[in-house]
């Protein structure tokens, strides 16, 4: 026998090639996803295609349990990964094996799989947990609402923490399955479509499913004891609306707006195409809240947004994220004006239809409304900064962008770009860069001045000089204080704050 001396340095070198080359590349994703506004949300490392979330709530203690399984692909070598999370996590497991977990941050679940995973692994995230979602709160805050008889998820740009771990960013969209248990005489309310409910000893457990891709922060949960209406619009789109039973005086008027949500989905389908989901509808729980959101398919308002009566600019606006905002997402959250900005000029098509005031007559009166030196014209729609991301300027001026787009490119382009947009990108993301290129090539136009001007600029754009349009006559005529104020003006109005959340005075 012969024993083989080997030397120090090959030793090594042998040790090293009996490691697979790739082992150093594994690392752990980001704990955000690269979004300068909210650099803490959503996740690097994977990207989720379905989430399944099989839960049990009882209103009147607040407890929630639940299970949630994530499938998702990885992107990249991965030792680690974070989900966004507040509950309490009894159990994770990867592929089927028991992973490490621990918490870090405000509102990461860190996750460390039984094996490292390579890049382009299919994963399945099994996540069970429980908690009182309304004693938690991040960065001093809740996005979870008591009521009365049970819970509301709803808010912007967040509101998934509080109930199912996430990526929560619009980049990483995924399909839904959302089944929730809650005793009987209480409903449970979420997007898309109910696919069956059942009872048993004392529970009613609804399955709700939404089959096309949805950003975490429009999904939705609601819990109560509502009055549920169902219907099909006049072009075949599954229309289902929800009351608290304990609106007051604010019943009649909600009821009076959101049941026009079929009528309204197929008006905005003239101009922005085919809606674009398997159901449509709305929902008014009993909330202190005063903002509406564009929760895919199935639209929160706070009771508060028809407290002067009814209202249904309101609910043009939330339907139009439908398309803009739901259908294509944005890519980072300084993309917002591609969803308000077009919302609120559907509010302004809305007024035309109704003869309360054209779009062109909203544009000179909102132009001639604020001076060039308020702070109005500070706020840059294109990129507005997350302190200002649902200032008022973002819908007006943002809206005072596409009209002067429509005014530059004309009718025919213009509509064009509207209804092209949603078919261009659907079920995607998307950025105002990736709009201007879009509109240029729509209307063969260079369009690069015009954006800047109106979404960029901090400061009021001149009048246009061209087309007699934009609001050069407001530019005009203002100086002679004799802009009319269209009727439909007050309702518009009244949704300034749509999106302004009493949870976080935003």
């Amino acid at each position: 026998m012969h024993r083989r001396l080997i030397a120090p340095g090959a030793l090594a070198a042998s040790l090293l090639l009996a490691i697979p080359a790739s082992a150093a590349s594994y690392t752990p994703g980001a704990p955000g996803i690269g979004d300068p506004y909210y650099p803490a949300y959503g996740n690097g490392g994977y990207d989720v295609s379905h989430y399944d979330l099989r839960l049990t709530y009882q209103p009147r203690t607040d407890e929630l349990e639940g299970t949630a399984t994530l499938l998702a692909t990885t992107t990249q070598d991965l030792s680690r990964f974070d989900l966004d999370f507040l509950l309490d996590v009894s159990e994770v497991r990867v592929n089927g094996a028991k992973a490490s977990f621990g918490t870090s941050g405000e509102h990461e679940l860190e996750i460390t799989p039984a094996k490292p995973l390579a890049k382009g692994t299919p994963i399945t995230v099994v996540v069970r947990y429980s908690g009182v979602p309304s004693t938690k709160s991040a960065y001093g805050f809740s996005t979870w609402h008591r009521t009365p008889d049970g819970a509301v998820a709803a808010d912007e740009p967040e509101s998934a923490w509080w109930w199912y771990p996430s990526n929560d960013h619009p980049l990483d969209k995924a399909t839904y399955d959302v089944s929730v248990a809650v005793p009987d005489g209480t409903q449970a309310i979420s997007n898309g479509t109910l696919q069956s409910s059942s009872s048993r000893l004392g529970w009613t457990r609804y399955n709700w499913r939404s089959n096309k891709p949805q950003a975490t922060y429009l999904t939705t949960l609601a819990v109560g004891k509502f009055d549920i209406t169902t219907g099909t619009s006049d072009g075949g789109v599954p229309v289902v609306n929800a009351y608290s039973k304990d609106l007051g005086d604010n019943d009649g008027a909600a009821r009076a707006s959101v049941e026009r949500t079929g009528e309204l989905v197929d008006w905005l389908s003239g101009y922005f195409g085919p809606y674009p989901f398997s159901s449509a509808g709305g929902y008014v729980p009993n909330t202190t809240t005063g903002y509406a959101l564009e929760t895919q398919t199935r639209v929160y308002y706070s009771p508060r947004q028809f407290a002067n009566g009814s209202n249904t600019s309101v609910v043009v606006h939330e339907l139009a994220h439908q398309w803009y905002g739901d259908d294509v997402s944005l890519k980072g959250w300084k993309d917002i004006w591609i969803n308000e900005g077009f919302a609120r000029y559907a509010q302004w098509l809305w007024s035309e239809h109704e003869g309360e005031g054209t779009a062109q007559e909203l544009a000179d009166y909102t132009y001639a409304s604020h001076p060039a030196d308020d702070a109005f014209w500070t706020v840059a729609p294109g990129d507005p900064g997350a302190e200002n991301q649902f200032d008022t300027a973002v819908y007006d001026r943002g809206a005072l962008a596409v009209q002067a787009l429509r005014n530059e490119v004309g009718d025919d382009a213009f509509f064009a770009i509207l209804k092209g947009w949603p078919k261009e990108h659907a079920y995607g993301n998307a950025s105002v860069d990736d709009f201007r290129t879009f509109a240029e090539r729509v209307s063969g136009r260079s369009l690069a001045a015009l954006f800047d001007t109106w979404l960029f600029q901090p400061s009021k754009p001149a009048a246009p000089s061209a087309r007699g349009a934009g609001p050069a006559k407001s530019a005009e005529t203002a100086a002679r204080g004799s802009v009319p104020r269209p009727r439909s003006w007050k309702k518009i109005a009244a949704t300034d704050t749509v999106h302004a959340s009493t949870a976080r005075g935003r």
